[in-house]
């Protein structure tokens, strides 16, 4: 259900925004988009699981308010980082 560390670190070396960055909210954001994307596969093959998905809606919520902030702060990084990741909004 969580990434790996490799994955981890794919996916931040894809999202930094300089060599040493690690908590912008863009990586913040993907690292997000990735736990919930592995998590809504984990629900295609365990539908009861509801302690599981109450994380997700955690995520999910918390995701929402890293890209309001991001998008109160510079609406660029903002629209680039969604299209990036795919996602709506």
């Amino acid at each position: 259900m969580s990434i790996t560390a490799e994955r981890k670190t794919a996916v931040i070396k894809d999202h930094a925004r300089g060599a040493e960055d690690t908590g912008s909210p863009e990586i913040q954001v993907s690292i997000l988009t990735e736990r919930i994307r592995n998590l809504t596969e984990h629900f295609k093959t365990h539908a009861k699981d509801n302690h599981s998905r109450r994380g997700l809606l955690m995520m999910v919520n918390k995701r929402r308010s890293l890209l309001d902030y991001l998008k109160r702060k510079d609406v660029q990084r903002y629209a680039d980082l969604i299209a990036k990741l795919g996602l709506r909004k």
